[in-house]
């Protein structure tokens, strides 16, 4: 039996499904990097904006003698700018960080990329010890690898940035 050019020159359709198969798990193993160092980008930016937020509060301490106080009684109150944490504003007297923005910084940062109502920074503060969290919204880091302090729970998903006497809150 003799071949044409054309059926020896065509492909199978094996061929064809096996380049495919290999061009598809290419691009789920690039798709998956890709995903991981925009993680990885956004935790950067998580750690940058809560150190640029403590040299704040700090500046605030130096010029007031005291941090923003958000305590109720003796207890700890939270604030934030996520539903969770009453959806605190950037500035002003209703931020998040009362009287910090736009003085001390031009606006309060908000996550990057908050996966709930109840996951954003947050902070807290008595006028003597504070507290600064990246809460629940942190991806690539562990309690292994997070290089910043962190609360007592080393199974949250957050970045933490505190004085000595608020470490236990």
């Amino acid at each position: 039996m003799k071949h044409s050019r054309l059926q020896l020159r065509a492909f199978t359709l094996i061929e064809l499904l096996v380049v495919v198969s290999i061009i598809g798990l290419i691009s789920s193993v690039v798709l998956s990097s890709l995903n991981t160092a925009r993680a990885k980008a956004r935790d950067s930016e998580r750690l940058r904006e809560l150190r640029q937020l403590q040299v704040a509060v700090e500046a605030f301490r130096t010029d007031r003698g005291m941090f923003p106080v958000t305590f109720s009684g003796v207890s700890v109150a939270w604030r934030g700018n996520c539903a969770g944490l009453g959806g605190h504003a950037l500035t002003g007297a209703t931020g998040y960080v009362q009287n910090l923005a736009p003085t001390y910084i031009p606006i309060l940062p908000t996550d990057p990329k908050p996966v709930s109502a109840n996951t954003c920074y947050a902070y807290a503060s008595n006028g003597r010890e504070y507290m600064i969290v990246a809460y629940g919204t942190v991806e690539t880091f562990t309690s292994t690898n997070n290089p910043a302090p962190r609360p007592s729970d080393p199974n949250e998903a957050t970045f933490a940035f505190y004085t000595p006497g608020a470490q236990n809150w």
